[in-house]
């Protein structure tokens, strides 16, 4: 399955428009929700971005909602996939050991059913929605305007590491940001978008098991 690529209708949708777009999606809203984060909390501001999101992405010219679901080009990546994993639990595990040592599988072991709840929550609730704003729509709709593909997996990145600011500490921007690297360059080459949910997914759920959890809550250790 080749990877997405700007379709010719696009340009029916003016640049202008579409950085307009950007700008108040992936900067505004993150932007507001740090600055007002006490009055609005944490689901208002993620919910009226992925509502919009989900709008802007169905109005997008090519782009069909089947495509979310088309298991093409997954199997043939299901390597590079387990190579990751097995890297990211490595990389949690060692951020884990030298920050929160005290924190090492504390859900699993002492808050079990918390740990169960999100292991089953996390991925429907939270992985398919961010997936579905930071992956299909940005680079459908916005990747264009940043010239390359280089540019805009490091733009993709970086608003992927912004909308998570809310949290308030640096391991939450620096994981967010690596792991957006590593998403934006794995759906621009693949194209699947099962494939980087999955991969989305299985990340979160390593972040909680091991123990680096603690830094995906507002007000954690910064």
């Amino acid at each position: 399955m080749s990877a997405p690529s700007s379709q010719p209708r696009l340009d029916e949708v003016p640049a202008t428009r579409r950085a307009v777009e950007f700008a108040a999606l992936y900067v505004a809203i993150p932007v507001v929700h740090v600055v007002y984060f006490d009055a609005l909390g944490t689901f208002l501001p993620l919910a009226a971005m992925v509502l919009c999101g989900a709008v802007l992405l169905a109005v997008t010219p090519g782009f069909r909602w089947r495509e979310l679901v088309d298991p093409r080009g997954l199997r043939a990546w299901l390597p590079y996939a387990g190579g990751f994993i097995a890297v990211a639990a490595a990389v949690i595990l060692g951020f884990t050991l030298v920050l929160v040592p005290g924190q090492l599988f504390h859900l699993p072991l002492h808050e079990t059913r918390l740990w169960a709840a999100i292991m089953l929550i996390y991925p429907l609730a939270s992985v398919l929605t961010q997936e579905l704003i930071f992956r299909p729509l940005f680079f459908r709709r916005y990747a264009p305007l940043f010239g390359s593909d280089a540019a805009a997996i490091v733009a993709n990145a970086a608003v992927y590491a912004l909308v998570h600011a809310f949290y308030q500490n640096w391991v939450a921007i620096v994981l967010t940001f690596g792991a957006g690297l590593i998403f934006g360059w794995t759906y621009r080459r693949s194209g699947s978008f099962p494939l980087v949910v999955l991969m989305h997914a299985v990340a979160g759920q390593l972040v909680f098991t091991i123990g680096l959890g603690v830094y995906f809550y507002h007000g954690a250790i910064g």
